[in-house]
């Protein structure tokens, strides 16, 4: 058993061996080139388990490249544990462990290197070469340095012509409203840039409510956060005049945000309530009298003065939204949004709701909500911004304009309708993003 334990370890965990450093190496400056050509930085092929991914990216592979990443670490941890543990049943299980791992790698290598054929346009009969590390190295080298081996298509191909097709031109900026001007808002994931929004472009007027409309997942929490510099992108957010991300600490209060959790002290009474958040939200020499006629305007005008000592806990749930939205209009905000302020409520209710925040963007405030029954209170919104996300999994924007003319690019009466359109089928949609999304640029500049 020693000596057939002896055996296995060698192979799997002697990698010292100097033919197979020989191979490693010259594999490595193969790949380097061919990263290169596929518009991905070389030095990737350097680093253990990005190189996985990188390389499956140039195959136009990613998902199986992130899957060779996590078996190619797996993998790595283990030989680390081998060299930790000497017990030979310990050993044993090592060793049955990395067989696994290395079967399901080379599962996901089919796939991986079918990819770089198709891209290099090459016979399938190189997948051979390719399979093993010392074949490996001939077909790295030569596509790598090869002048008669080039990618039909780069690494970003298919991002780099949705950006052309789709890149607008930046919003005029404006004295009063809201310009965004939204190049980019990305993350990195699995050693790659991914945006999660591009190119978002567009003009709020003062005294507009504004309905957000997208699938779930496309960004439009991210999209709010970018808006009010909570997450800041690659961006110039202009409100009124002022540069929310240069001025953030002035501009924060001209911000008001009600997430979908309720904030609040179920002990407390709305009175005491909003003055607390008027103590937080309010500058600190604010006069108390100031104070206190600011939270009796704000009781007055979303309907709470008649509760103001009723505790937390014994309101009802659209009482409780409307405290929460007291609690950020304390402020006297400029922009204000609302991420599903009409959850949890029944159509009277949440059409009371939406008709108080009517009133409020009717005082010349911006108003921004997430909904996701739009169409009971439609009929209370200036405008629509619909994002989408295209074939790279990224959020653009689908449309943004009025009601009327949302219901005529989209060819539907309702707006539930238009997230059915552009859902993918996995969503039980019709997967029509590209199509709006492309269009859209001309529609607006046709407009």
């Amino acid at each position: 058993m020693d000596k057939a334990l002896q055996i296995f370890t060698d192979v799997y965990f002697n990698s010292t061996k100097p033919h197979l450093v020989v191979f490693s190496i010259l594999y490595i400056i193969g790949q380097w080139k061919m990263l290169t050509k596929s518009g991905v930085k070389g030095f990737w092929s350097l680093v253990p388990c990005a190189r996985e991914y990188q390389f499956a990216r140039c195959a136009n592979r990613e998902n199986d490249g992130r899957a060779a990443s996590v078996l190619d670490l797996c993998t790595m941890a283990c030989v680390a544990l081998s060299y930790v543990f000497k017990d030979p049943y310990i050993l044993i299980f090592i060793v049955v462990l990395v067989i696994s791992l290395d079967i399901a790698l080379f599962m996901v290598h089919i796939r991986i290197y079918g990819g770089i054929i198709d891209v290099y346009n090459a016979k399938r009969s190189w997948m051979i070469l390719w399979l093993f590390l010392p074949t490996r190295v001939i077909p790295a080298l030569v596509w790598g340095y090869s002048k008669a081996y080039q990618p039909r298509m780069k690494a970003d191909d298919i991002r780099t012509a949705l950006d052309r097709i789709l890149s607008s031109e930046n919003a005029e900026v404006m004295d009063t409203g809201l310009t965004i001007n939204l190049k980019q808002r990305a993350v990195w994931d699995f050693f790659h840039k991914k945006p999660l929004l591009q190119d978002i472009h567009m003009y709020i007027p003062q005294g507009h409510m504004v309905l957000l409309l997208g699938g779930s997942g496309v960004g439009k929490t991210t999209f709010v956060n970018a808006i009010n510099g909570y997450e800041k992108g690659d961006a110039e957010i202009i409100l009124n005049g002022r540069n929310i991300y240069k001025d953030y600490r002035h501009m924060l209060y001209e911000c008001g945000y009600v997430p979908q959790q309720e904030l609040m002290r179920s002990k407390d009474t709305v009175y005491h309530t909003l003055a607390d958040a008027a103590l937080m939200r309010l500058p600190v020499d604010t006069p108390p009298k100031v104070r206190k006629e600011r939270i009796e305007e704000v009781m007055d005008i979303l309907g709470l003065t008649p509760a103001r000592n009723t505790l937390v806990q014994r309101m009802s749930g659209g009482q409780k939204k409307r405290l929460s939205i007291a609690m950020e209009l304390i402020s006297n905000p400029s922009l204000f949004i609302l991420d599903e302020p009409d959850s949890g409520l029944d159509g009277v209710m949440a059409k009371e709701l939406m008709e108080e925040l009517r009133h409020v963007a009717d005082t010349g405030k911006i108003v921004i909500v997430i909904t996701h029954t739009p169409d009971r209170v439609i009929d209370c919104f200036d405008d629509v911004i619909v994002l989408a996300k295209d074939s790279t999994r990224t959020g653009r924007l689908a449309f943004y304009g009025s009601v009327d003319d949302a219901r005529k690019f989209f060819e539907c009466d309702k707006m539930e309708q238009i997230i059915k359109k552009i859902n993918t089928t996995a969503e039980g949609g019709e997967g029509l993003a590209d199509s709006f999304i492309e269009r859209y640029p001309e529609v607006k500049n046709a407009g």
